[in-house]
């Protein structure tokens, strides 16, 4: 049986100016644009313990999961060092919603983009024991 093998892309529309949002993203989370305004992100790159997986989940229609956001879709980023994109967000303007909290796969941060999108960060650990902490 075919099956999908890799989230291909993530596309949204801009409520307002595309390109100060391209901008925005490339400001505060480090996404490198190309010359045509998108961005390539190579999971390669990565030096994460999961090496590279991307998790696909449907929400409940009634799920308060994107709150604040009014969007019906959350992007989860995966970063490198939590800590100080937090740190660089701040120091950038950018409020942070909630986090970090550390979890079972890793630690997770929520912020909202110019455009009301929410937008979860996460620094992903292999659930072990040197990772258990509350």
């Amino acid at each position: 049986m075919a099956k999908i093998t890799g989230i291909g892309g993530v596309f949204f529309k801009s409520r307002s100016d595309h390109k100060a949002l391209s901008a925005w993203y490339q400001r505060h989370l480090g996404i490198a644009l190309e010359e045509w305004g998108g961005a390539i992100i190579r999971w390669p790159e990565d030096k994460a313990e999961d090496k590279g997986l991307t998790v696909w989940n449907v929400a409940e229609k009634d799920s308060r999961w994107f709150s604040p956001s009014e969007s019906s879709f959350m992007i989860n980023y995966r970063v490198d060092d939590l800590d100080a994109l937090i740190r660089q967000l701040k120091e950038g303007g950018v409020e942070i919603l909630k986090g970090p909290e550390s979890h079972e796969n890793g630690k997770f941060a929520w912020l909202m983009d110019p455009d009301g999108n929410k937008v979860e960060l996460w620094e992903p650990m292999l659930w072990d024991e040197k990772n258990k902490r509350p």
